[in-house]
């Protein structure tokens, strides 16, 4: 008797990178104040809600402020949420890190948005 081989295929799919975050920040040009300096510590990231429910990931790096899309555009995960290492994030579902300065994924494909942060009298400004 003879034993028969059965292969069972499945379709595989390309890895995808376009989340596409409905919540990202629509630019505007408009400067929005966010919040308190000393209401981010350093070394810490912060969610910020706009008005229309758009998000944004505030960090203080040392002092120095930077604001990014708040999603990971592998999946979605909330940036904000991440790991901070000086001025790179890792996303903590998949380790995706990004550059807060140039908002680069550092180790695959793909890219967040950056806006530009004021501070201007102890308080947080972003440029939407």
């Amino acid at each position: 008797m003879r034993a028969e081989l059965r292969y069972d295929f499945y379709e595989m799919k390309p890895f995808e990178t376009g989340f596409g975050s409905f919540k990202r920040p629509r630019r505007t040009g408009q400067v929005v104040t966010v919040g308190r300096v000393r209401d981010v510590p350093e070394g810490r990231g912060a969610t910020v809600e706009l008005l229309d429910g758009s998000e944004l990931a505030l960090y203080n790096v040392a002092g120095k402020f930077y604001a990014i899309e708040n999603f990971c555009p592998h999946r979605g995960a909330p940036l904000a949420d991440g790991q901070l290492c000086g001025p790179t994030v890792m996303c903590d579902w998949h380790g995706w890190r990004f550059d807060l300065r140039t908002g680069a994924c550092l180790n695959n494909a793909g890219a967040v948005e950056t806006y530009t942060v004021i501070i201007e009298d102890g308080m947080i400004k972003i440029k939407i």
